[in-house]
């Protein structure tokens, strides 16, 4: 009986130890996990962070002091990934996922640093060796934000800013990015792998190359092999406004005047653009004159 007690209570004293073991119990985080993504150009840009709130301290100068590098966060380290190299204020940095930290120095002068080892947890094991990008950045003063938060701004066609704000302060960074090579490239592939009937494909990789005068050419040729498959208002008002930037009206008004036409065929897609359209033929058909 007495070895049987013995038993039993040992049982019970390790039960609460092995509930403790398994339980989870999901609760609010102080600093909440936060993701942002953003697309410019053709590059994508992730951030992985935990967003601290201010909570009545004073933070820069104070619970993230001068002269001191900073996760940028909470918790873990907060991550940045770019999908291809890209260019941070005029630096280039190559592709990949980096930890992101800041050093402010004082009210005026920050430095953003992007390291190569993702595993760490706030400073510990940090590796100033590891070092991809060491950027001076200079903080401005906002208006009061209470939870620290990234952002994108800006964007352009392969520009934008990233933006990160906490408290009275907010730093800056302008993105660039290549899309000319990398477009190229997906050009390419998509002719080499286009059906026989897909007149679109053509006509629409053309049609990116309108912007850049150093591809008119290769455009031309792209356009003349979509219209050969199938003759639409579309592939006709590419080439119209290939020949209008080359300055031959006659040329680009009538095929805008083919484009129109052809356009009957096809009302519900012409509508989109039959303005673009009608307004070029009739400027065009002056300028031949």
């Amino acid at each position: 009986m007495k070895k049987y007690l013995l038993r039993l209570l040992f049982l019970l004293f390790l039960l609460p130890l092995g509930y403790l073991a398994t339980a989870q119990v999901k609760l609010p985080q102080a600093s909440p996990e936060a993701f942002v993504k953003q697309t410019i150009g053709l590059t994508d840009i992730n951030i992985k962070y935990h967003a601290p709130g201010v909570k009545g301290r004073k933070v820069f100068g104070g619970l993230v002091p001068y002269g001191k590098l900073w996760r940028a966060g909470a918790n873990e380290a907060t991550l940045i990934t770019f999908s291809d190299e890209l260019f941070l204020n005029h630096e280039r940095v190559p592709a990949g996922t980096y930890s992101f930290f800041i050093l402010p120095e004082s009210d005026s002068v920050w430095n953003v640093v992007l390291n190569r080892d993702t595993t760490l947890w706030g400073l510990e094991g940090y590796d100033e060796l590891q070092d991809v990008a060491y950027l001076r950045v200079t903080p401005k003063k906002v208006s009061f934000q209470e939870t620290m938060q990234f952002s994108f701004s800006d964007i352009g066609t392969n520009t934008g800013n990233l933006n990160l704000v906490w408290e009275n302060s907010q730093v800056t960074l302008h993105i660039e990015t290549e899309i000319e090579k990398k477009a190229l490239a997906n050009i390419n592939e998509a002719l080499a792998n286009a059906a026989p009937d897909d007149w679109y494909i053509w006509a629409q990789c053309a049609d990116y190359m309108v912007a850049n005068k150093n591809l008119h050419q290769r455009a031309l040729e792209l356009i003349n092999k979509s219209i050969s498959i199938k003759e639409t208002f579309f592939n006709n008002w590419v080439k119209a406004k290939l020949y209008a930037l080359n300055r031959e009206y006659e040329m680009a008004a009538n095929l805008s005047a083919k484009a129109i036409e052809l356009g009957k065929h096809d009302p519900e897609t012409y509508q989109t653009y039959a303005r673009d359209i009608e307004n070029a033929y009739s400027s065009w058909r002056k300028r031949k004159m």
